[in-house]
């Protein structure tokens, strides 16, 4: 994010986790956006950033 000012795709973070689904990758944002670990500015998931 510091590079180029947008947060990674659900693929990138995916490939860098070692899940192949994207669908497995957005539940696990979900979830750690529910317990307050992650925090969404907009809708998308490259919007999310850690908590303050």
């Amino acid at each position: 994010m510091e590079e180029d000012g947008e947060g990674l795709t659900v693929r990138e973070v995916g490939r860098l986790v070692g899940l192949r689904s994207p669908g497995s990758v957005v539940y696990h944002l979900r979830n750690l956006e529910e317990r307050g670990a992650l925090v969404r500015d907009g809708k998308g998931w490259r919007t999310c950033r850690l908590p303050c």
